[in-house]
């Protein structure tokens, strides 16, 4: 090392094999910017809007006035699980009530493949063009297994999503069944008054999916595969006996006869199966989602003929009554539940209980008597209820 080299810092040996020097940094400060720069920097830097809390009024007003920002934020409110937003979701529910009930509320299944979505597509892009106002949701019960909601919707259905009459949600996530259903039917009711005159309920999962959505739409339909026989074999008895009508779908190209064929197995097994809605008899129908031949007819000699009636003799206002009645005794027994799992009584004893029925201790249904009693005899106070979180368990 040179003489003139004078090294900012050296080893402690005297080593100058590690010095090193500490050189000064460029004008302008330690990030090498000088200051008009920084300055300009600063200005050009797009400011980070913090999002508006917005009040039970706010969401109301805008809900009514058809904003679709605001109606998907009253939607994730009520999606919430935390009890503060529960209780300002039902304010905005309360609110807007007077204003639901006059959609048409379509709910539709099918086996994976059967093209639900690419038919739903095609219904909602027409029907929009038509100057309806189409709200699509998806409601998927093992979303509450996996707590993650269904993805892709808006990509799986990218025409649709480009009409500005047209409002896509994907299934709210977590929770438990119950749960859903009441997000799930609140979605609905804020949709109805944010002024979609056709929502579609779209079933994703399998299992009690069917019975989730039939329990909140005026008409089911039932989309399937051509090839009868295959098909017909991995068919429920009871998801056929919910459906309002069956479409075939893919009805197209070298596929159109096979379909004709399919369409024909289902009605001679629909003579046999009881009827989904009172006065009307369901029949099979095909199309093609891809082509869009035969949609646009089943909307106007089926859906829309099956509304009418139904409104007309009364069938369909009894149902959604009985719908509502139903919705409240399924949340009564879904807090209920709730209630009995989270009673510090029962979450310190169970676990006993459950060995002792498992070592042949206990029968069942002692075990079930004395887990009530504990609950019955357990003190819920107030402030325990009210701070419940009132129907999805974290």
């Amino acid at each position: 090392m040179t003489d003139t080299y004078k090294p900012s810092w050296r080893p402690d040996n005297n080593d100058d094999k590690f010095a090193c020097r500490v050189m000064r940094g460029v004008e302008g400060g330690h990030d090498g910017m000088s200051e008009q720069n920084k300055t300009e920097h600063h200005v050009n830097k797009p400011k980070i809007v913090k999002r508006v809390k917005l009040t039970v009024d706010d969401y109301v007003k805008g809900i009514l006035a058809g904003n679709r920002m605001i109606l998907s934020r009253a939607i994730t409110l009520i999606e919430s699980n935390a009890s503060v937003h529960f209780a300002m979701a039902q304010e905005v529910i309360q609110k807007i009530l007077p204003y639901t009930g006059k959609s048409m509320r379509i709910g539709i299944t099918g086996v994976p493949g059967a093209g639900k979505s690419t038919f739903i597509e095609a219904l909602g892009t027409k029907l929009c063009q038509q100057g309806h106002k189409v709200a699509v949701l998806a409601v998927d019960p093992s979303s509450t297994v996996t707590r993650g909601s269904i993805l892709g919707d808006k990509t799986r259905m990218e025409q649709l999503s480009r009409e500005p009459n047209a409002f896509i949600r994907p299934s709210p996530s977590g929770g438990t069944l119950g749960g859903l259903t009441r997000k799930s039917r609140e979605t609905l009711l804020l949709c109805e008054a944010a002024g979609y005159d056709t929502i579609l309920v779209e079933t994703v999962g399998v299992g009690q999916s069917e019975t989730t959505v039939r329990s909140m739409v005026d008409f089911f339909l039932l989309v399937v595969l051509t090839g009868a026989g295959d098909e017909l074999q991995g068919m429920k008895k009871g998801v056929m006996e919910l459906a309002d009508a069956i479409l075939v779908n893919k009805a197209d190209g070298d596929n159109k006869q096979r379909a004709l064929v399919t369409r024909a197995e289902y009605e001679r097994i629909l003579q046999f199966l009881r009827q989904a809605t009172e006065h009307w008899t369901t029949h099979a129908y095909t199309c093609s989602a891809y082509t869009g031949e035969g949609i646009m007819d089943f909307w106007q000699n089926v859906v829309k003929v099956f509304m009418k009636q139904g409104f007309a003799n009364g069938v369909l206002k009894e149902r959604r009554k009985q719908q509502t009645i139903s919705w409240v005794y399924t949340m009564i027994e879904e807090h209920l539940h709730n209630l009995f799992y989270r009673c510090p009584e029962i979450i310190k004893s169970k676990g006993e209980i459950e060995e002792d029925v498992i070592n042949g201790k206990l029968s069942a249904t002692l075990a079930v008597q004395q887990l009530i009693d504990k609950f019955a005899n357990a003190d819920i106070n107030e402030n325990s209820l009210r701070n419940l979180s009132p129907f999805d368990l974290k």
